[in-house]
């Protein structure tokens, strides 16, 4: 009678399906496992076209519509795409949408470099379908979509302008991304909050791309490469100089924190906590 009062009170073992729902739910939480590596790089592909598609879509629908998108709205929107994308898959894969920032948290040390050219891949190509789409349904040029230095500015003067303006970009990701600052949520809140007043004032002179594949899908389907230098060279080089702040404020990167939401986890702390 002892024996079977201590087994009606010992907690119930997991049946097959909850087993199955419970191993499918640690590897997709386990970072590290290749198995699941496909599901993150969909993510950046779906993502990285959805911020394409309203970043050089502006450009695109105000050319095909004269007068009805203003500066304002082509700016604030990619802001607004970004924040909904990192609330909606953010914990899938980052939500890095940006080879400056999968560098950015590269380098940090809270994002495995092996993995970076696989995310830069998908990210191109999610950049170049979503232009490929504009094109065939708004029938014009992806040119218009694009970014390129002001007409009477120097490709030098906006390769300062991008790397001012991705240095502050990926600070504002690296700072809501590290332990001791993470705010969850809110970083989305940050992140578009950074994006819409970058380009509020500063896309007249390069367009306030701060990311290589945001201007490479429209540069490639409309084959026009002009300058296109300045995009590479500007938020990679903005993001390496973030990444020299973030260590200046907050010391050595690779922290649960920042590694957590480099990979996916929008909840560090309370996801290892108790965990070594």
């Amino acid at each position: 009678m002892k024996g079977r009062a201590m087994d009606q009170t010992a907690e119930p073992k997991l049946g097959i399906i909850e087993q199955y729902e419970k191993g499918v739910v640690e590897r997709i939480t386990d970072f590290n496992d290749p198995r699941q590596e496909w599901r993150r790089l969909f993510s950046e592909l779906l993502g990285t076209f959805f911020l394409v598609l309203v970043a050089a879509g502006g450009g695109m629908m105000g050319h095909a519509f004269p007068g009805t998108i203003s500066r304002t709205a082509a700016v604030v929107a990619p802001a607004l795409m970004v924040m909904a994308i990192i609330l909606f898959m953010g914990k899938v894969s980052g939500a890095h949408l940006n080879p400056a920032v999968s560098i950015g948290f590269a380098l940090r040390g809270d994002f495995p470099w092996w993995r970076v050219p696989g995310y830069i891949v998908v990210q191109l190509i999610g950049a170049t379908l979503a232009a490929l789409f504009l094109r065939a349904v708004v029938n014009v040029s992806s040119l218009y979509g694009s970014n390129y230095p002001a007409h009477g500015y120097s490709a030098g003067a906006a390769f300062w302008m991008e790397l001012i303006l991705t240095m502050g970009l990926v600070s504002v990701i690296l700072g809501t991304a590290s332990g001791a600052q993470n705010v969850g949520l809110f970083g989305a809140l940050g992140v578009g909050g950074y994006i819409a007043l970058a380009g509020l004032w500063a896309s007249p002179i390069s367009g306030a791309s701060m990311n290589p594949a945001r201007t490479f899908g429209p540069d490639l389907v409309s084959t026009t490469f002009t300058s296109y230098w300045v995009y590479v060279a500007g938020p990679i080089a903005g993001a390496a100089a973030a990444v020299v702040i973030a260590f200046v404020l907050r010391g050595r990167g690779g922290d649960k924190g920042g590694v957590g939401a480099a990979q996916g986890d929008l909840f560090p702390e309370s996801f290892h906590t108790g965990k070594s």
